[in-house]
């Protein structure tokens, strides 16, 4: 039987990170393909030299021709200008658009069939990119946000509370930026509300911190994130791939749901082998909403932005 094809276009810290977790969970044969001589065939060694140790038997190709990508069944775009020191996630717009542009065109020409994860900023309008210029179904372009910005907020949380990762449920919303809009109404440790254990002045804070939580890491590091975003891409490949119907939060094509009007926006998903199955639409109450629709306005004008530079 064929093996899953996952093709990672980017070898920087994400695009290697990404490439690293998929073939220690054997997801599948791995393409690394980077424009920088030596920069993918290098990463893609060294990834594949530490299958014997983990007992990995993924095979890892370095590359700079996409004729090796042909008839991938999941396309990975982590390349892309990251964020430095006192940059914002929008200020980096239209720069990667020619970048996604360009890559997209040519996922469409090698992987038709595929699906695309898109993890480079601002992740939303990343995604709206990528899925303009393919012309793919919706369903099968998304972007690796929510999975971070929850995983962001549960760690706060575990560390707050001293419990384990494994007993949080919790869900993120809206844009990949400040705005993004934390459920705290949703989010549940070991089936209690967090609103049960914490007061609201220490909830705010850590939705507060999770809302910087990418800018604190770039502050401290001089670039931007890299295990944490590697994690959540490769989480939701892995659901895809294996069909495991998981629920997450992730930026998915959103038309009549939460009245979103038609754009690519953080909400909970089921993810599965078609891509995003199932839109889930929570109940949210007023002041939900109105976070939710403040940071939709921003996203849609990012969106608008992109239309003038394709």
């Amino acid at each position: 039987m064929a093996r899953n094809k996952i093709t990672i276009v980017g070898a920087g810290n994400v695009g290697a990170t990404t490439a690293h977790i998929a073939a220690t969970k054997q997801l599948g044969d791995i393409v690394l393909l980077d424009i920088v001589e030596g920069l993918a065939e290098g990463k893609a060694l060294d990834i594949a030299q530490a299958g014997p140790i983990q007992l990995s038997d993924s095979n890892i190709t370095g590359t700079r021709d996409w004729e090796k990508t042909a008839d991938s069944d999941i396309v990975i775009i982590t390349s892309g200008l990251p964020r430095k020191p006192g940059m914002s996630r929008d200020d980096l717009l239209a720069k990667n658009v020619r970048i996604v542009k360009d890559v997209s065109q040519k996922i469409a020409e090698y992987s038709p069939d595929s699906i695309i994860i898109v993890v480079c900023n601002p992740l939303d309008a990343m995604v709206y990119t990528a899925a303009k210029v393919t012309g793919f179904a919706k369903h099968k372009v998304m972007g690796m946000a929510g999975a971070l910005d929850s995983a962001r907020f549960s760690y706060f949380l575990t560390t707050e509370l001293g419990v384990s990762a494994k007993d949080i449920k919790c869900v993120l919303m809206g844009g990949h930026g400040d705005d993004m809009v934390p459920l705290t109404r949703f989010t549940y440790i070991g089936g209690k509300a967090v609103t049960e254990l914490l007061d609201e002045d220490k909830i705010a804070e850590l939705i507060e911190r999770t809302r910087k939580g990418g800018i604190e890491i770039v502050n401290l590091l001089g670039c931007s994130a890299y295990y944490a975003p590697a994690a959540g891409a490769a989480k939701m490949a892995e659901a895809i791939l294996k069909n495991t119907k998981t629920e997450m939060s992730c930026c998915a094509y959103c038309d009549s749901e939460y009245d979103a009007g038609g754009c690519f926006v953080g909400i909970p998903v089921i993810l599965g082998k078609n891509g995003v199955e199932k839109i889930i639409e929570l109940d949210l109450n007023g002041s939900e909403l109105t976070q939710f629709k403040k940071s939709l306005a921003h996203v849609k004008k990012l969106t608008e932005q992109v239309d003038t530079l394709l």
